[in-house]
């Protein structure tokens, strides 16, 4: 996205996060019957749904790329045929803006102190827009800074409120929330920026918290992801702290404290604070694992490892250039195992490539998986998904597919076939943007063999905002949430 074009629009001001891809869309939308180029397999049914950030309103100051409004954008497959339908999140604060009609809350670079105090624990309009879930009939939608999950009825995408878990709920939920595909519970964390700094809780698979301990940890972080295995869960304790002077000056601040190791908390799936084993490993960030699994008497880890110092900053001037370089990942196919009997840690590198957003078979999570698929990253001024890795983690074979030149995905989640006899039988599908069209589609790739290039192509009408996380819900959990309903 460096060019003569983005060079005048950063000279004047303009945010490259309000532009092209990124751009907001201000409709929502129901499309049948869509056009295919290529067939969608017979035996892919089900519900893509990705979420991501639309601002409502434009809001003052500088806009940060993950201070829009939560908009899910779904497409339907059944029969061989598809329809797409987008609606936002209707958090509170979006409602409390809707009927301002215009926005009430600044974004995260600008101080929060004339907020609304309705918003959440940071002073910050909640807005749902990071990641989506299926559990117990529904679909969830969190934020990743910790704040309300949001049920949204799966086929028509209407928000149905906060989910509190039957009245249980006393606590915030993180974004990347755990569902275990064997005991259907789900597992999640809350952070804040006071004591206690950290909780953890589990959620039976009929929703109702089952489980929930405070964690001891030195003060306030910025975790985002964790991992399950079958009997535990892993914690992180990473060294990018809430930057207490900024916080007092009432602004949203992180601090990277480079000689502080990394903490990686092991507790029973259902154990309190004073069950919890805690490794040290070198320092890093890490935004999203890939998976984890029991292997003996080690805890075996799989993440994006962010490395340190970060990718080199690009020589940017003006009010965004501090924002642009923040937003650029750098980040690796990483590995921890971590001891329980021992209590050492080790570490290894198994990729170099700029990956993020890894996708697993949704019946590995937590359990041992040999197959991975994650986006390439091709970070310029902006952070573009310009292709898709899978990797194979027994051999260390990996492949690529590049989605082509004008052409930005998102992440792909993995659809099983039905009756499939591999890890990898199945399909990956992942929303791309046509500069050429100014359009989007969804993309149907064949999980087993990448390189061979799209099975099917779903047209949609409209352009979908480049964004943040998705799931794959298969028919059969959809026909089961609507036999609950009726």
């Amino acid at each position: 996205m460096r060019n003569d074009a983005l060079a005048v629009a950063l000279d004047a001001g303009q945010n490259p996060y309000l532009m092209g891809p990124y751009a907001p869309v201000d409709e929502e939308i129901v499309a049948g019957d869509l056009e295919v180029i290529g067939e969608i397999p017979a035996d892919l049914e089900g519900l893509y749904v990705r979420n991501g950030p639309n601002p409502r309103y434009p809001t003052e100051g500088r806009y940060h790329w993950f201070d829009g409004d939560g908009m899910l954008h779904a497409v339907y497959l059944e029969n061989g045929k598809a329809t797409y339908r987008n609606r936002w999140v209707r958090t509170q604060g979006f409602g409390a803006e809707q009927e301002a009609g215009g926005a009430l809350w600044t974004g995260i670079a600008e101080a929060r102190t004339n907020n609304p105090a309705d918003g959440s624990r940071l002073r910050l309009k909640d807005t749902a827009n990071t990641d989506v879930m299926f559990h117990n009939g529904n679909l969830i939608a969190l934020w990743y800074l910790s704040g309300a999950p949001y049920r949204v009825e799966p086929f028509t995408l209407e928000t149905l409120g906060t989910e509190d878990w039957n009245d249980t709920r006393s606590s915030c939920v993180m974004a990347h929330a755990k569902v275990d595909p064997r005991s259907g519970e789900f597992v999640f964390f809350d952070y804040g920026p006071e004591p206690p700094f950290m909780s953890y809780g589990v959620v039976s698979a009929d929703g109702v918290v089952k489980h929930f301990t405070d964690i001891d940890i030195p003060g306030a972080r910025m975790p985002h992801d964790m991992a399950i295995t079958e009997n535990y869960s892993v914690l992180m304790d990473l060294p990018l702290v809430v930057d207490q002077q900024a916080a007092r000056a009432g602004r949203h601040q992180l601090h990277f404290m480079r000689d502080t190791p990394s903490r990686f908390g092991v507790i029973p799936r259902h154990g309190d604070k004073a069950s919890i084993q805690w490794f040290e490993a070198e320092p890093c960030y890490i935004y999203h694992s890939i998976n984890a699994f029991e292997s003996g008497d080690e805890i075996v880890m799989d993440v994006c490892r962010f490395r340190v110092p970060g990718p080199p900053a690009i020589d940017l001037k003006g009010p965004l250039a501090s924002i642009l370089n923040y937003l650029r990942l750098d980040a690796h196919v990483h590995r921890y195992r971590f001891n329980l009997k021992t209590g050492r840690t080790h570490e290894e590198a198994l990729d170099d490539r700029n990956v993020e957003f890894p996708m697993i078979h949704p019946q590995r999570f937590g359990e041992k998986n040999r197959y991975a698929w994650n986006v390439s990253i091709n970070s310029d001024v902006t952070m573009y998904f310009d292709g898709i890795v899978k990797y194979d983690l027994d051999t260390g074979a990996q492949e690529r597919y590049g989605f082509g030149a004008g052409r930005y995905g998102s992440e792909a989640p993995f659809a099983p076939r039905v009756g499939a006899t591999s890890e990898d039988d199945g399909y990956l599908l992942s929303l791309v943007y046509d500069a050429a069209t100014e359009k989007s589609e969804l993309v149907i790739l064949d999980g087993a063999d990448v390189t061979s290039g799209p099975i099917a192509r779903v047209l949609l009408p409209v352009r979908v905002p480049n964004g943040f996380h998705s799931c794959w819900v298969p028919a059969e959990d959809l026909d089961r949430a609507r036999r609950t309903v009726a």
